[in-house]
């Protein structure tokens, strides 16, 4: 009797949100209002982060503060924003992280490269030209089943998470040198890791061979909230550097709309999406690292027209009230899942610097939405 009122107890504690401190509305001062504390949260408290500085971890959180940097509006002189990452890339010497082939490690150089274009000084690109063109002229072998005790198959982007990570990274020297090697192999590497954690029933990616023959307790398989917004997110990162027109192209819009609008069917009534996709109520915490990527893609979709509007924005307004409702009043942003591979339980004490990152990206582009789309139909005044 004692365990089924502490279950109850605990599911129940896991829906309810202790409190609201921001208005959830799609209005541009809103939400700048709210990523402002996120940002500034998490740059008053990186000195407690445990991950490496140029570490896939804190490279998706950078990523964000560079899109919160675009609207921060701090008048003139230096972004600190901006600053921020562009000091960790200064001391980093501009390098990727250690491991050559190791998409993780890569991640880092999208920021880097997105630095560059706003600068323009060649140090800033070096390194990340060094590393992209020493793996195109020595390709990683051709094994996907990833094994984390021996290593084998993480020089391949052989899990799902690793579409967010790399590929943008080579698709983006693509388009910055016009050298076609690049998203040659960008393309190549994406598609094999399509064809392999790609179920094509369930429009949606395993997280890595390991989890073909699992099963969540209510017997589905088991597909990763995270894992699935880190390839919708990669995806929207993808598509921004490959104008319309580009013989690439029609392959990553496609996917990206139907993955979208698979998770768009999986939004969970709060408007989270749960740790694990098919069995959210084994996993009934809320999820903000999924549902920022996810509402990242979501709201880059509609903003490009590829998404509609009108089956879109419901989903978006009801996902950005609960990443809103998920901030606490000093900016922490809670119910973030750890570091790992597969769906977790959560509590609202736990952040993530990935976390911050996808809070920030999706409300970039929410604002941008909110600013040239519902304000114009007197639809953003929202509470």
């Amino acid at each position: 009797m004692k365990k089924s009122i502490i279950l109850f107890v605990l599911l129940l504690s896991s829906r309810l949100l202790v409190a609201q401190y921001f208005n959830t509305g799609l209005n541009g001062e809103a939400i700048r209002e709210v990523m402002q504390k996120v940002a500034d949260w998490q740059i008053a408290h990186q000195s407690q982060v445990k991950h490496q500085p140029l570490g896939w971890e804190n490279a998706a959180m950078y990523m964000g503060m560079m899109d919160w940097a675009e609207i921060a509006g701090t008048g003139e002189g230096e972004n600190p924003y901006e600053q921020f990452p562009r000091a960790i890339a200064n001391r980093g010497g501009w390098q990727p992280a250690k491991r050559m082939y190791h998409a993780d490690d890569i991640c880092i150089s999208q920021v880097y490269i997105d630095l560059y274009r706003k600068h323009n000084r060649p140090s800033m690109l070096w390194p990340t030209l060094a590393r992209a063109r020493w793996v195109i002229a020595n390709p990683p072998e051709n094994n996907m089943k990833l094994d984390y005790s021996t290593g084998k198959g993480l020089d391949k982007w052989s899990w799902c998470d690793a579409l967010f990570m790399a590929p943008a990274v080579y698709v983006k020297l693509y388009r910055l040198t016009g050298d076609k090697r690049y998203m040659k192999f960008a393309d190549k590497e994406f598609k094999e890791t399509h064809a392999y954690l790609y179920d094509r029933e369930e429009h949606l990616f395993f997280r890595d061979w390991n989890y073909f023959e699992r099963r969540e307790a209510n017997g589905r398989k088991v597909f990763w909230g995270r894992g699935n917004g880190w390839v919708a997110a990669g995806l929207a990162e993808i598509l921004k550097e490959l104008p319309r027109g580009n013989r690439y192209r029609p392959f990553y819009e496609r996917l990206f709309i139907e993955l979208c609008n698979r998770l768009r069917e999986l939004q969970q009534e709060d408007g989270y999406w749960r740790a694990s996709l098919l069995d959210p109520d084994s996993y009934p915490s809320p999820e903000t690292s999924s549902t920022g990527f996810i509402l990242y893609a979501f709201a880059y979709g509609v903003n490009q027209g590829m998404l509609p509007a009108k089956t879109f924005l419901p989903a978006i307004k009801k996902g950005w009230e609960a990443l809103v409702k998920a901030v606490e009043e000093d900016g922490k942003l809670g119910y973030v899942q750890p570091v790992g591979a597969d769906p977790r339980r959560v509590t609202r004490d736990m952040t993530e610097v990935y976390g911050v990152g996808a809070f920030l990206m999706a409300g970039r582009e929410i604002y941008r939405l909110a600013e040239e789309s519902l304000a114009s139909t007197g639809n953003g005044n929202g509470n």
